[in-house]
């Protein structure tokens, strides 16, 4: 039996930071199994947005694995980041049909119109240009998800007309705010 890493004193993990706590919740809930570190690592991302380094090696110590394994998964899964993203994000699918129904156009004009590179955020924080190998919905290629919403069929331009219309929302209410 697996004997899990004591980490929290009472009610608050030493860190202070409670999003630990809800991960060591977890942890015991799936008995520590080796088999969860897909899960695991999934819910760090909803918790945390990205994956940094100290929280992978926190996962490795309390599922008793080495870090290069939980390292190996999250790099091999195109869903983790190890960067924060930003307030908006956008995957542009890069699987076979989309790259031939002309997703690299729209990484193009999205990167132009952003000055930013897939895999970037810009300077304010506000939107993330990602890549994804393929999201499995390749009979509305190209498909994009932005903010977390599906979007098939698309166009360099009906792409960075929406997202540029969320980017410029967000800053309105921002300059509300101030």
């Amino acid at each position: 039996m697996i004997v899990p890493n004591k980490t929290a004193t009472g009610n608050q993990h030493p860190s202070g930071d409670e999003r630990f706590k809800k991960i060591d919740n977890q942890l015991r809930r799936l008995k520590y199994e080796k088999d969860a570190l897909l899960e695991i690592l999934n819910s760090a991302q909803e918790l945390f947005g990205y994956l940094s380094e100290d929280l992978l090696i926190y996962i490795a110590k309390q599922l008793h694995v080495p870090l290069s394994r939980v390292y190996g998964v999250a790099t091999f899964y195109h869903m983790f980041t190890f960067e924060p993203l930003g307030e908006h994000t956008c995957i542009i699918c890069t699987g076979t049909a989309c790259h031939v129904k002309g997703a690299n156009r729209i990484i193009e004009a999205i990167s132009d119109k952003f000055s930013i590179s897939a895999g970037e955020t810009t300077p304010d924080g506000l939107f993330s240009l990602t890549i994804a190998r393929c999201l499995g919905s390749c009979g509305l290629a190209p498909v994009v998800v932005l903010d977390g919403q599906v979007r098939g069929k698309e166009t360099p331009e009906t792409v960075t007309r929406r997202a540029w219309e969320i980017v410029a929302f967000s800053k309105d209410k921002q300059a509300e705010g101030s």
